[in-house]
């Protein structure tokens, strides 16, 4: 089977956009999802490096944009 993580990787970001949480000191969403789809989330520049002892990953402002984009065009009627 050929896995396409491009759309893996979009519908976590999406899913990030749904417990993400924000205050002064930007957006932040627990890393409850997959190890390698979160590093390829930091590799392309969304997402605070995922190995840390947080127990949450700081999303970019170009991060957060996606995902609300993502959310919005994939779960929203």
């Amino acid at each position: 089977m050929d896995i396409n993580y491009d759309k893996i990787d979009d519908c976590t970001l999406a899913l990030l956009y749904l417990v993400t949480s924000v205050d002064k000191y930007g957006a932040r969403a627990w890393k409850g999802f997959d190890w390698d789809t979160l590093d390829r989330l930091h590799q392309r520049g969304y997402i605070s490096d995922p190995k840390s002892n947080a127990k949450s990953i700081a999303l970019r402002a170009d991060g957060l944009a996606r995902s609300k984009e993502l959310f919005e065009m994939l779960f929203t009627k």
